[in-house]
């Protein structure tokens, strides 16, 4: 069983179905039905779950809205779309995808009963289904997809072409970064080398303007308090002074002491008088040399202080980022005059990255290339079976022009193929037969095998047009294919739909008045009998159920 797959679809009134409720399997599912049953209305049905246009004209006559609702088994790259795109649905779970369309026009789409666009729909429907038939421009027919195909195919890895080519961009950054830089710090010289001049000139000092500000208050202070201090020497110090007086009266209290005791007590307080003032005169002494100042100091640092201020307001910095702001213009204006030098370095080595890079995507063409040839001998080994063996398949591998080049290489891939003898080449999408389209499909999937891509694959009426032969080999391609993929195979031709895994019927019945299609899955017997009416046509005879049962045994 494939490890992602359409696993159910209801439809309620599209059309000519009112109500229809299908479960599916892995391997290969076939319908079949005659011509006018509805076959197209079951396609367009799962398109439409799929992001395919909601015309009204889709809607059951009489009927208000039609909806259609696609339950998958999804990889798990759907789940980290959703999450891209604000959608909450657990890994693991279910993917139910419903869409309405009104009758009276607008449509509405939900993923896991959450409220999506029919453009995001479009993106899921890229990693669940491929629909090949006469319209599709998905799949295989994109050619933008097919460089990813080939190198798959050919296993083919692009990691050191990508490496190189982030190192090339990186290079192509710096130097581009490098000439603007150049460009206008050469707009800016005059500037810079007056800027360099007056910062070098000043030569400022991180912290020097705190300490020059700490140093001008102390100075400041000092001013302020010197007048106080000589008024304090007149009092205390010389002839008249307080001191001078307290020791005369000192030596007279001592010389009379001893009339008395009350002396003796005096003269002890006078000398505790002069030891105090001594200690006075002293500290006075102290804190006049810690308060000195010099007037011409003060004004050089004021004068100093003010210089750094108004060059950090001129510079929008702050005083202590003035130093670094010098080294930093400094340096700027080094790199200008040393600028032709860095830029011959930065070209070199952009020079060096560029020639990895051609090194390096030359050699994962040359790979592509190989696996080009390897690819297009696979295919045209599949086409004479299905009845294309007039027509030719090649992998065109072009270089783009350089402003297309990227991590992934230098070349754009495109499967091209030549329908007659003596066509030129042309796109898949030119092919005018969508029958023939399929079988081309179908020959490249079959030579890519290994290439992954969508877990479900639909392939419309691929069969049209051939028998016999032609159609034994593409049951035989689409039954391997199979093994692979789920595959939904809407088919005319018995040799297919012998070789399904399930077999579902598509009718159209008529009560008198209203005209219904309806799909049902086939037993054994039934399926031997659906065969038959495939072979032989209106009247099933002994002989076409015989051949039926030869089918089913070969499949």
């Amino acid at each position: 069983m494939a490890p992602s797959m359409l696993t159910a679809l209801s439809i309620r009134d599209v059309v000519l179905i009112e109500a229809l409720d299908l479960e599916f399997g892995g391997g290969l599912d076939v319908l079949t039905g005659e011509t006018g049953a509805g076959k197209s209305i079951l396609l367009d049905a799962l398109g439409l779950a799929l992001g395919g246009r909601g015309d009204s004209g889709l809607v059951r006559h009489g009927r208000p809205q039609a909806v259609v609702t696609a339950t998958f088994d999804a990889p798990a790259t759907v789940f980290s779309l959703l999450e891209d795109n604000g959608l909450e649905v657990e890994p693991g779970e279910p993917l139910i995808i419903r869409r309405l369309v009104k009758a009276d026009g607008g449509s509405r789409a939900f993923v896991n009963d959450q409220p999506a666009s029919a453009g995001l729909l479009r993106e899921l429907a890229g990693h669940l289904v491929e629909i090949h038939g006469q319209h599709d421009d998905r799949g295989l027919i994109n050619p933008r997809g097919h460089r990813a195909l080939l190198d798959i195919f050919g296993r083919v890895e692009p990691r050191d072409t990508a490496a190189a080519w982030a190192t090339l961009r990186e290079a192509e950054g710096a130097l581009a970064a490098a000439r603007a830089e150049i460009e206008t710090a050469a707009r800016d010289r005059e500037w810079l080398e007056h800027a360099v001049g007056e910062l070098t000139a000043l030569a400022p000092e991180p912290g020097e303007e705190e300490a020059l500000a700490d140093r001008r208050r102390s100075m400041q202070r000092a001013e302020k308090v010197a007048s106080e201090l000589s008024a304090i020497d007149d009092h205390l110090e010389g002839s008249d002074g307080a001191l001078s007086n307290l020791r005369q009266a000192a030596r007279v209290l001592e010389r009379i002491a001893d009339a008395h005791p009350t002396l003796a007590e005096a003269l002890a307080a006078v000398d505790r008088a002069v030891t105090e003032a001594d200690l006075a005169e002293e500290s006075l002494r102290e804190a006049r040399r810690e308060l000195a100042y010099d007037e011409r100091a003060l004004e050089e640092d004021e004068a100093r202080l003010f210089e750094l201020r108004g060059m950090a307001r001129k510079h929008r910095v702050q005083p202590d980022d003035l130093s670094a702001l010098t080294a930093d213009l400094s340096a700027r204006l080094e790199r200008l005059d040393a600028g032709e030098g860095g830029i011959a370095r930065l070209e070199a080595a952009v020079a060096s990255a560029r020639a990895a890079y051609d090194k390096a995507a030359d050699a994962l063409s040359a790979r592509r290339s190989e696996a080009a040839g390897r690819l297009d001998a696979a295919v045209a080994g599949e086409l004479a079976p299905l009845k294309l063996d007039a027509a030719r398949f090649r992998t065109a591998v072009q270089q783009l022009p350089r402003d297309g080049w990227s991590g992934s290489g230098k070349d754009r891939v495109e499967f091209e193929i030549a329908t007659n003898p003596g066509a030129p080449f042309a796109p898949l999408t030119k092919i005018a037969s969508g029958g023939e389209l399929s079988r081309f499909i179908l020959a490249l999937k079959v030579a890519l095998a290994e290439e992954g891509g969508a877990a479900t694959m639909i392939f419309d009426e691929i069969d049209r047009g051939v028998g016999g032969a032609v159609a034994s080999a593409i049951g035989d391609r689409l039954s391997r294919l199979a093994t692979r993929t789920q595959l939904l195979v809407v088919t005319h031709s018995p040799q297919v739909a012998a070789r399904g895994r399930t077999h579902l019927l598509i009718a159209k019945s008529h009560d008198g008045t209203v005209t219904r299609t309806g799909v049902r899955p086939l037993d054994e017997e039934e399926r031997r009998e659906e065969i038959a009416r495939m072979l032989s046509g209106a009247t099933v005879t002994d002989e076409a159920r015989a051949q039926a049962d030869r089918l089913l045994e070969v499949a």
